[in-house]
């Protein structure tokens, strides 16, 4: 493929030859979020564009709000990886990905400028409306690949998303001293937590058991909804927000 007509109109198009067809779907119905973890903006782009990295997405949003297009939105990037949500795997099949120029944690991990937030928003916006995407379905790479990923992190302005119209989000109840679960522990406790999480579309077993993929999973949940204090640990705030978010979920 020469090239394409972009899907966003704002957008430069740099075609990728890292991409196929959507499997068992014609249509995208989330959207992923990740940052480049990379030195520079280009780096990314071209690793991105570069046949032996294996890896792709649909767009890469830089620093200054420039956004490019990689792949059209009616194929299938390869950007997410292992991954997934609400049981299914083939996360790459159901979503259309967007990379987010910034170093990551590795690297020092600044934060977001307003330019680029401003382009992640507008192109979001586009990508919704364009596929009906519910708030609810943009998601961080750490949310559907826990453990495996970490980004876009914690520093990332979901709430500024929020505000614009995107994403879903509440207001994260305030960190307090009080009980709460943790590794080891077991019970009826544990195991509505997990269920809870497992219904927002987390991939964790119920067992009744704190064990490390829990505590992965936690530790998700938190850097993208409760990002003050991300441990691992079931506090009262991690409970609260989580019961919140899943009381406003549209039915």
């Amino acid at each position: 493929m020469s090239g394409f007509l972009p899907d966003e109109p704002r957008a430069e198009v740099r075609v990728s030859p890292n991409f196929g067809p959507r499997r068992g779907t014609f249509e995208p119905d989330m959207i992923v979020l990740h940052y480049t973890g990379m030195a520079t903006g280009a780096g990314a782009e071209g690793w991105l564009c570069d046949p032996a990295s294996e890896v792709s997405s649909h767009y890469l949003v830089h620093e200054n709000g420039h956004i490019v297009q990689m792949v059209r939105e009616s194929d299938r990037a390869w950007h997410a990886g292992k991954a997934s949500w609400f049981g299914r795997a083939d996360i790459n099949s159901c979503s259309v990905g967007i990379e987010i120029v910034n170093p990551g944690h590795s690297l020092g991990y600044p934060g977001f400028p307003r330019r680029q937030i401003d382009a992640v928003i507008g192109l979001c916006r586009g990508i919704a409306g364009r596929h009906s995407i519910a708030a609810e379905r943009v998601l961080a790479h750490s949310d559907v690949a826990p453990g495996r990923k970490i980004d876009p992190g914690e520093k990332f302005p979901w709430r500024t998303l929020f505000e614009a119209g995107v994403g879903h989000l509440v207001a994260a109840a305030p960190v307090r001293p009080g009980a709460s679960l943790t590794a080891g522990d077991t019970g009826g406790d544990v195991e509505a937590l997990q269920s809870m999480l497992a219904l927002y579309g987390y991939g964790v077993e119920i067992s009744g058991i704190f064990d490390r993929q829990t505590e992965i999973v936690v530790e998700a949940f938190q850097r993208h909804f409760r990002p003050r204090k991300v441990d691992g640990v079931a506090d009262g705030s991690t409970l609260r927000t989580l019961q919140r978010l899943l009381a406003s979920v549209r039915p």
